[in-house]
């Protein structure tokens, strides 16, 4: 989850909301890719997760590659809470210790799997000495929220304590999920409007294809992606498909409306997070926040508010595609392939919108449902999911290869060849966790427990 956001000065007038937004465009040949995943960090002697403190926890990681590799510490209450670096990536805990990468905004697919690369390398190198792993999946698969540990960080208390009034599975989410996910940028409002319904309509179908998370508290859930199961669930203020996102007037305006209707987490004030859960940023707005009375938000405190909201695909300054499981080294490069070969052609985003304009709000939220429970076996107006991804497959592969970006010194033409993960799950209809039930089934003669050995990085 996001680290608090710093710069700008006071709202002075309620359009600065949406102003926020707008800044965010960029034209075409500016666009970047940043790609974010998770994944669970946990002890090689007896397989339990990482806790904060100890020879073998999450502090000696992040100290490990602060000292080896040149990270600067993030702290918090005199803790070291994440990693930032000199060019822009930086390292940050989710609320059980798993681990993410936030990486720098690059401009190619190559270059972002070339970062991927040399993270997990120096993840590797430092986990090696303490004794630690880290696997890739969607969902902790057999861990229970008692033997999760609590990362030092004041969001995630306030954000703990909420979850329960709002849903009956937030808590899982915070602690016992692990996502990749790529941002990209947009040149206007109306390229953000296309781009964000494409983004929303299609998220199912990036579930189904990076489905990796079958198994829960040791059992087979009988879902493909337990962890998208989780979102259903968690709270219905601030997840979900946006159907307003399809309407008629959508744009910077309306999705500030949308925001301001999403309940409050917390104020960010001099290193601590004050408390204002379920409060309204309307009234921070007025100066009548309970939480800070008489005082108005700053722009840095509405960057925060933004990142309190969870919806299958989101607008910052940028937009973030969320809709898949974390996996393992292939799935991380493969993530923005696909959106990226989709959304940032023209051509391609048209295509894209061509498959996917004419469906219902109803049938998209069943779309994402059947996603999650079936993977490509499900089925949407009358189709499988598994055509569907194959044609969506079809046009990212265009997208890329009219992109025409070179890597590896120019002996590659393109970044379409970061796609063949997709189209290998397309062309067998297995995906990941297809995969490991038929491991779990087979030869792992049902222990799970040979996950970690099979599925580390």
């Amino acid at each position: 989850m996001s680290i608090p956001q710093s710069g700008g000065g006071l709202i002075e007038h309620d359009g600065q909301l949406a102003e926020y937004l707008a800044s965010g465009c960029r034209p075409r040949e500016q666009w970047t890719i940043g790609t974010e995943h998770e994944k669970f960090g946990y002890s090689l002697k007896d397989h339990l997760p990482l806790p904060y403190e100890g020879p073998c926890s999450i502090r000696a990681m992040l100290e490990g590659l602060r000292d080896r590799y040149g990270w600067l510490p993030v702290e918090e209450a005199g803790k070291i809470i994440g990693l930032s670096y000199k060019d822009g990536a930086n390292v940050s805990l989710e609320p059980g210790g798993q681990l993410e990468l936030s990486g720098a905004q690059l401009n190619t697919i190559h270059e972002t799997c070339d970062e991927v690369n040399e993270h997990l390398r120096e993840v590797r190198s430092v986990a090696d000495e303490i004794g630690a792993g880290f696997i890739g999946l969607g969902a902790a698969p057999e861990w229970t929220h008692e033997q999760m540990p609590v990362m030092p960080k004041g969001r995630y208390a306030l954000m703990t304590r909420y979850m329960g009034q709002v849903g009956t599975t937030g808590t899982m989410m915070m602690y016992r999920t692990c996502t990749v996910q790529v941002n990209l940028d947009f040149a206007s409002e109306a390229d953000m409007v296309q781009k964000f319904r494409v983004a929303l309509a299609l998220q199912p179908v990036a579930t189904a294809l990076f489905a990796n998370s079958p198994f829960f508290e040791g059992k087979d859930t009988g879902w493909q992606s337990w962890r998208a199961r989780i979102w259903r669930d968690l709270d219905a203020d601030r997840t979900g498909m946006l159907p307003f996102v399809f309407e008629d007037g959508m744009g910077f305006e309306r999705y500030v409306d949308y925001a301001l209707d999403v309940p409050m987490y917390f104020v960010y004030r001099d290193g601590k997070y004050i408390d204002a859960l379920g409060q309204s940023f309307r009234d921070f707005l007025k100066g009548e926040l309970p939480a800070l009375p008489g005082e108005k938000p700053t722009l840095s405190d509405w960057a925060d508010h933004l990142t309190t909201i969870f919806p299958e695909a989101r607008i910052k300054k940028f937009m973030e595609m969320r809709g898949a499981d974390g996996g393992p080294w292939r799935r991380l490069c493969a993530l923005p392939a696909l959106w990226v070969g989709l959304l940032y052609d023209q051509a391609s985003l048209d295509a894209a919108w061509d498959l996917c304009k004419g469906w219902s709000a109803e049938t998209r939220e069943h779309f994402r449902h059947d996603a999650a429970k079936y993977g490509l076996r499900a089925n949407i107006a009358g189709r499988s999911i598994r055509e569907l991804a194959g044609e969506v497959l079809g046009i990212a592969e265009a997208g890329l290869k009219a992109r025409a970006r070179p890597g590896a010194g120019g002996l590659v033409a393109d970044e379409s060849h970061f796609l063949s993960a997709l189209q290998e799950t397309v062309a067998t209809g297995q995906t990941l966790s297809d995969e490991l039930l038929a491991k779990y089934r087979g030869e792992w003669g049902g222990d799970l427990s040979r996950i970690y050995a099979a599925w580390s990085y």
